[in-house]
């Protein structure tokens, strides 16, 4: 009991508690996702923490990787409407088929389940509600496939500012 204490002390004396106590107050704005633009729909994929932490669920369609999701990760996809198949593979492969549809944001959450040597990826169709009520921040440049598709963090910047301009268009035509 005595260590704890002495421990929990010295951690607030060195400041190391006090980066994590930021880095938690900076997940907790709300994430803004980009609308998708005209002739594509979006997939929010996400990676909830909890069991298998320490494995990456690395999504793949047509065999190319799209991007890894490390726990409390997520990225968006723009695709293009119609049927997709994604998959996810450690020990076991899983599969999940979505209908995209043009404008349509879709969300897939990839969890860790037990396997005999190491976790299993599952991957299955999720709901906004799941996504909004995790802590997830966008997953690295470096974590993404070479493919098209998962929008880097600048790209969701420039579809946000495009939805804004389209809107200001409209509201303008409305007035005269």
């Amino acid at each position: 009991m005595k260590l704890t204490r002495i421990l929990a002390a010295s951690l607030l004396i060195t400041g190391i508690a006090a980066p994590a106590m930021a880095k938690d107050k900076a997940q907790a704005e709300p994430i803004v996702l980009p609308t998708p633009a005209e002739g594509t729909g979006h997939i929010v994929f996400f990676r909830p923490g909890g069991s298998g932490f320490a494995i990456g669920c690395s999504v793949n369609e047509n065999g190319e990787k799209v991007s890894s999701l490390g726990a409390g990760r997520y990225f968006v996809m723009r695709t293009t409407p119609g049927r997709h198949e994604f998959t996810v593979k450690s020990e076991a492969k899983d599969v999940l088929a979505l209908e995209v549809e043009e404008g349509e944001t879709q969300f897939a959450a990839c969890k860790i389940k037990m396997g005999i040597l190491v976790g299993r990826p599952d991957l299955a169709p999720a709901k906004e509600a799941d996504f909004r009520k995790g802590k997830f921040k966008l997953v690295d440049a470096d974590d993404m496939g070479p493919g098209p598709g998962a929008l880097r963090e600048a790209d969701m910047t420039t579809a946000e500012i495009v939805v804004e301009e389209e809107v200001v268009i409209e509201t303008t035509g409305d007035s005269e």
